[in-house]
């Protein structure tokens, strides 16, 4: 992986192809890559390190083709060079290939198309499709190439988003997804392939997305989609949809990094991620993919569970405990990466929820199928529309946060708690738990979450100041309780992803069992302890077990609580709401603080080392 753009049409490639590159830097990549079809020959210019190296070596040659591939890679095999960078090309030159996923049974390929007497040159496994291209088209000259594809691709375990240019046909690109999404975009006498939409939204807002297991075959006239059975390849009609992406969204608008601009965005994605979904007056929440038949097994399961990566996990978390408290409904967490590796227990009447940002994650999307193959109810909640896992669940909700280009998310994690969090009122409420007037108050607090966001954002200056003595610290200890404590997790996931400072979050009371060796004057302890919560007087606690080994404790707290002023060396006020809703505001101050922390440091807050925004491998 990472990220794939081609382009056919009438209109110089290069240009589109490195402002595709560029849009998609956002994903995280270590090189980058150009083929083009040029004055009849393939021409191949790839570059470790950023895009603008690729763009830089391509200036000087002249290139004015109409037809062009182009990646950036994040390593799975093989280290970020020039050689391992992508496009790839056959022993001969002519077939190139990009690709996004994972070969998994590379070295037995490579050791049959080496005894067949290819001979490779990276380390990578997407060399493999080019030689088994170049291997079929050999055997069978006279059969036709999206056949030659299809053919080659029998062999291959694991997945994939290819990207095929031949050197002999200047009018043809051949794309085909197994488990690694890609997109067609249509235009006017045009036509692109990407990884993501942010790669062509400023040529085209009209997007095919390619099924699993589906190929293409474009042309400078249209394209035609079929499936990848080499028996009897099926036609599908084509579903054009349109973007509701725009490329104000995908641009920093004055901030110096996107996740700054999306950390602040956070009032107004929380507003479009309940517009029509709550109703203040009646106390009702509803959510448009969650109704009729799909509710009712709802309300009926056994159980829920949640099966997540990485941040989203976290948000399933605090799901877990919102669902279970207001809804009465057994809720258990997984990592997606564990979830189906581990022979799990399923019941019809389970359901399972998933949870990921880009709606591509390998292994969210293995744990849906998983699923579905015992008959378990899969909801699916996921930002981008159109993603796979928004294809492949049965029901779901999108979180209609905007598009984030930040890697650590932050308005993705509060708008998948929010969607949980409306999801456990209005099971709560179709259980009738809820009484009317509760249901009120609980969505009068919701409705309100926005402003007071706004609120706690205002401190960014105050937060700034706080990272300006912490900057140097080389551990950080996070400690939440209850609701909070899934905020624990995830604060420290953001100072360590962007920072690349060692942080470690706990449930507070765990403190004393094992993280406690660990404290003296140089490991600053951030502490959640706010006074609604239930369990405030036991936070209060552990943090005098943090000052009495000379601890120095950052807090957040609620305003109008001075009990912390003395003793801790910062506290940070949040406005008071319901304590199911705080992980919404109490999670804002840690972003802030992981933010200025990194910049501080100079560091790539955008794209952190060895990080990609989408991961899809596992």
């Amino acid at each position: 992986m990472c990220g794939i753009i081609a382009y056919i049409g009438h209109r110089e490639a290069l240009p589109i192809l490195i402002s595709g590159l560029k849009r998609l830097e956002y994903r995280g990549y270590d090189s980058a890559g150009v083929g083009l079809l040029q004055d009849g020959k393939l021409r191949v210019v790839k570059k470790q390190g950023k895009v603008s190296n690729c763009e830089a070596a391509c200036a000087p040659l002249g290139l004015t083709a109409t037809l062009g591939i182009a990646h950036t890679r994040w390593a799975t095999h093989g280290a970020p060079n020039d050689q391992n960078a992508h496009p790839h090309t056959s022993e001969d030159g002519t077939i190139g290939v990009i690709h996004n996923g994972i070969v998994e049974n590379s070295a037995a390929l490579r050791t049959a198309l080496t005894a067949e007497g290819f001979k490779f040159v990276s380390e990578t496994d997407t060399e493999v499709f080019a030689h088994l291209v170049a291997s079929v088209r050999a055997k069978h000259p006279e059969m036709p190439l999206d056949m030659v594809v299809r053919t080659a691709l029998l062999p291959v375990h694991g997945t994939f988003g290819l990207v095929f240019a031949f050197q002999d046909q200047p009018d043809l690109l051949i794309g085909a997804r197994r488990g690694s999404p890609l997109i067609v975009g249509v235009g006017e006498g045009e036509y692109f392939l990407a990884s993501d939409a942010s790669a062509v939204v400023e040529h085209t807002k009209h997007v095919e997305y390619l099924h699993e297991n589906e190929m293409v075959v474009i042309t400078r006239s249209g394209y035609v989609i079929s499936s990848l059975d080499v028996e009897a390849p099926k036609l599908r009609d084509p579903a054009i949809v349109k973007l509701e992406m725009s490329l104000e969204a995908i641009e920093k608008g004055g901030y110096k990094h996107f996740m700054l601009k999306e950390i602040m965005e956070q009032p107004i994605a929380m507003l479009n991620a309940m517009r029509g979904r709550v109703n203040v007056d009646s106390g009702d929440v509803r959510l448009g993919g969650i109704t009729g038949d799909v509710l009712k097994r709802i309300l009926a399961a056994r159980r829920i569970i949640i099966a997540a990566c990485g941040t989203s996990f976290h948000s399933g978390m605090v799901g877990e405990y919102v669902i279970e408290s207001l809804a009465r409904i057994p809720v258990e967490v997984e990592y997606a990466s564990e979830f189906r590796y581990r022979k799990p227990i399923l019941f019809s009447d389970d359901v399972l929820v998933v949870i990921s940002q880009s709606g591509e994650t390998a292994d969210t999307l293995a744990a849906v199928r998983e699923a579905k193959a015992h008959g378990v109810l899969t909801i699916g909640i996921v930002n981008s529309v159109g993603s796979t896992i928004a294809r492949e669940t049965d029901a779901g909700a999108y979180l209609h946060v905007g598009p984030e280009i930040g890697v650590a998310s932050t308005k993705a994690f509060t708008g998948q708690v929010l969607i949980l969090t409306m999801m456990a009122l209005m099971l709560a409420r179709e259980k009738k738990l809820l009484t009317e007037a509760q249901s009120a108050e609980y969505t009068r607090a919701l409705a309100h979450i926005p402003a007071q966001m706004g609120q706690v954002l205002k401190q960014a200056d105050k937060v700034m100041d706080i990272a300006r003595s912490y900057r140097f610290a080389t551990s950080f200890l996070y400690l939440g309780r209850g609701y909070n404590f899934p905020v624990a997790l995830e604060g420290a996931l953001k100072l360590k992803e962007i920072s690349y400072i060692h942080a470690e979050g706990y449930a507070a009371a765990e403190m004393k069992h094992g993280p406690i060796a660990l404290i003296d004057r140089f490991m600053p302890v951030v502490v959640i302890a706010l006074p609604s919560d239930s369990t405030y007087d036991k936070v209060k606690s552990n943090i005098e077990e943090v000052l009495a080994r000379g601890g120095s404790v950052i807090a957040v707290t609620e305003e109008g609580n001075h009990e912390l002023d003395d003793k801790c060396e910062a506290v940070i006020s949040i406005p008071r709401t319901e304590e199911f809703l705080s992980p919404l505001l109490s999670v804002v101050p840690l972003q802030l603080l992981s933010y200025y922390i990194a910049d501080m440091r100079k560091c790539n807050v955008d794209q952190p080392r060895n990080l990609a925004k989408s991961v899809t491998v596992e």
